[in-house]
């Protein structure tokens, strides 16, 4: 083939070329005629390509140079061609039924939400219902009614969020136990879940802002032999029934005697079962009672507080209570 005949058949095969594009009626049909214009292997511009070592050196320049701009022209014409075809069908690519499809991820409840489930649901079966109270709350409510002096430490503003002159937001839930006192008359048995606020620093076992639930009974008569034969029940229905259970002296302004609750567990990390402290409890002080509007002669209590948090690390094996503020949907699917 001459050179003059290669630049006739070039511009005969564009003339036609953009004809048949436009011509495609589908993505079926435009698929075929490309490969049939541009295909590495029978293309009809790939052929005329194939002429090129047949001309003379000086020749293959002004020939090539007409091979590539009608190789563009023919792409150009396919990819408008196509983009106008899948407008019509719809838009976007083709539908591939082959891939996989995604699994959906469905969410779960936290698990600070499984374990106050599982703890309010066994000491609902025990009588208790389940009592709430504000989060932003009197200084009276949080320190004064529950027996703090005056010159307590955790009084202090850079251990308590103050919101304003007299009002801070709530370092525990035992608040919740003075107004319920103060609403309804023995016999009482309540839960106080909910979020309490501290000026903790956060790192593997602290945090500002924490989920907190705690217990109150309130009749003529309770000692502490039933606060330790109901919180033992409840370890043993938490943890399982060989659990052992111990307590020890503490303090706390709101109790007298006042103790710590430790159980046996193993948490999972290879050292076997040891001791583990998840609550602070003890005897409602009289003051406390008194503060409400009750006669500490005639009624007496007990209650207790325990993290949530830190009863799902030690029930899940959590290492580090960030996980628990991370809504890392990779750690929350192990709960689902």
């Amino acid at each position: 083939m001459t050179l003059a005949e290669l630049l006739s058949a070039c511009d005969e095969l564009r003339a036609t070329a953009l004809q048949e594009v436009a011509g495609a009626g589908s993505i079926d049909a435009w698929t075929d005629l490309r490969t049939a214009l541009v295909g590495r292997k029978g293309g009809r511009v790939t052929h005329l390509m194939a002429a090129l070592p047949g001309l003379p050196a000086e020749e293959r320049r002004s020939a090539g140079a007409a091979i590539n701009a009608l190789k563009q022209a023919v792409e150009a014409a396919l990819d408008a061609r196509e983009a106008e075809l899948r407008a019509a069908a719809g838009g976007g690519p083709a539908l591939d039924l082959t891939m996989p499809g995604r699994t959906a991820w469905r969410g779960s409840r936290h698990p600070v939400t499984l374990v106050i489930d599982e703890i309010t649901e066994i000491f609902r079966e025990l009588g208790f219902t389940v009592a709430l109270g504000p989060e932003a709350e009197t200084e009276w409510y949080n320190f004064g009614a529950l027996n703090f002096p005056a010159d307590h430490p955790a009084m202090d503003m850079h251990d308590t969020l103050y919101l304003g002159p007299g009002t801070v937001l709530r370092t525990h839930t035992s608040p919740v136990q003075v107004r319920t006192m103060q609403r309804w008359n023995p016999p009482i048995r309540v839960l106080a879940p909910g979020n309490v606020y501290r000026r903790d620093f956060f790192d593997a076992t602290h945090a500002p802002a924490f989920a907190q639930i705690e217990g109150l009974a309130i009749d003529e008569g309770i000692s502490f032999a039933d606060l330790k034969a109901t919180l033992t029940h409840f370890a043993k229905r938490f943890y399982g029934a060989t659990t052992r259970t111990r307590f020890g002296p503490s303090f706390f302004p709101f109790t007298e005697p006042s103790a710590q609750m430790d159980v046996e567990i193993d948490l999972g990390d290879g050292r076997g079962l040891r001791w583990v402290e998840i609550m602070g409890t003890g005897l409602v002080h009289p003051a406390v009672i008194e503060a409400a509007g009750l006669d500490s002669q005639r009624y007496s209590g007990w209650a207790f507080g325990m993290g949530p948090a830190r009863i799902a690390m030690s029930r899940y094996g959590i290492p580090d209570i960030r996980l628990l503020y991370d809504s890392d949907v990779r750690f929350l699917e192990q709960f689902a």
